[in-house]
């Protein structure tokens, strides 16, 4: 079987067979885990993902697939479940989170209505806002070093037998004369014989999925992610403050993220004006922030299909072949690895995947 594509869902997925005795070859043109996994703002949720009972989930699912998973190989370097803080600065804005929060406590996911000063007290002192704010705090949610996770499931695999080709691309997939996937062509002139291959190549799925002439559209919304460097992180969890997402990144390392910011990208701003208008957005709700220093800013293009919900799961029309291709890639990766290898090997379509199947797109 040939995973294509090492991000946090290729890892998953190839973890998720080798470790049930399927003989996995992972592909990546790059490095396992140095993609858009590397580049996400990481946080596992479900709070950011009411459009649709489903899709909603899903991620719940997906978080509690996480919290297995650090038992299965434990949490060290790559497991935060400290929870997730969200507040809002203007009244239209306030009142949409706090209807998110009424809906979710209506379906069971725990949230707490904080305010301000109560923050500040018992989790992140470092933040500014007004004594009597509504700040919304998710206590199950939390943030994952997409990475050091991602070198964690790949070590396993191959330990269990796993083979890994990367700076490797994959150039052709060839069928046989039942439409079968047979043979996965390598850029450096190899070949994998297999009968399996699964599309898990982020970005670059639709390239992958036209190999095997099969049209999978997928959205191009491009993001800005910056690490600061700290002398020490002042904050302890993810958190969405007005205008900019922050999260810890390790002991002296900050992510920052803002939906605004990406509005900017094409617009004549280059990289690094971009990453200090998050700094800049960053040290409003983080004072202590205002000596730290931008140390990389990335642009990475960001793998969503094009009604904006996951394909996973078989097509049809070409016997072996599989997609995992999903935005929140990272909070879905442990759950779609499990549901997907367990499709896999044993045929039974799990119910819960019914409403994200690749065969949806087909014309």
């Amino acid at each position: 079987m040939a995973v294509v594509g090492v991000g946090i869902i290729g890892a998953s997925v190839g973890w998720n067979l080798s470790r049930r005795g399927a003989k996995v070859v992972f592909v990546d043109a790059g490095l396992p885990g140095e993609g858009v996994t590397n580049w996400s703002f990481s946080w596992v949720n479900a709070s950011n993902k009411t459009v649709r009972r489903s899709y909603f989930d899903l991620n719940v699912a997906g978080m509690t697939a996480y919290r297995e998973l650090a038992e299965a190989i434990g949490p060290d370097s790559w497991w935060y479940p400290s929870g997730h803080l969200r507040w809002a600065d203007n009244p239209a804005a306030e009142a949409g989170i706090l209807r998110t929060a009424e809906l979710l406590a209506d379906w069971d996911y725990r949230v707490e209505v904080c305010t301000g000063a109560e923050v500040r007290r018992r989790l992140e002192p470092a933040l500014t806002m007004p004594d009597e704010h509504p700040v919304l705090f998710y206590p199950d949610e939390a943030w994952v070093h997409g990475r050091h996770l991602v070198g964690r499931l790949v070590g396993k695999a191959v330990a269990s037998g796993a083979e890994l080709r990367s700076g490797t691309a994959v150039c052709d997939i060839a069928t046989s004369t039942n439409g079968r996937t047979r043979t996965v062509a390598l850029s450096d002139g190899s070949r994998l014989d297999v009968d399996i291959v699964v599309n898990a190549a982020g970005p670059n799925a639709s390239h992958v999925a036209g190999l095997i002439e099969r049209h999978l559209p997928m959205r191009r919304e491009p993001g800005v992610v910056t690490r600061l460097d700290c002398a020490q992180v002042p904050i302890h969890r993810a958190m969405h403050a007005p205008h900019i997402e922050i999260r810890p990144d390790g002991d002296t390392s900050v992510v920052l993220h803002s939906r605004e910011i990406d509005a900017l990208i094409g617009t004549g701003q280059d990289l690094a004006e971009l990453a200090q208008l998050l700094h800049e957005s960053a040290r409003h709700a983080v004072p202590e922030l205002d000596a730290a220093r931008i140390a990389q800013t990335r642009m990475s293009n960001r793998p969503i299909p094009a009604d904006g919900f996951p394909s996973v799961g078989a097509l049809p029309s070409v016997p072996g072949y599989y997609e995992a291709v999903s935005h929140s890639g990272i909070t879905l990766g442990p759950a779609i690895g499990q549901l997907l290898a367990a499709e896999i090997l044993s045929g039974k379509r799990s119910a819960m995947l019914a409403d994200f199947r690749p065969e949806r797109f087909c014309s």
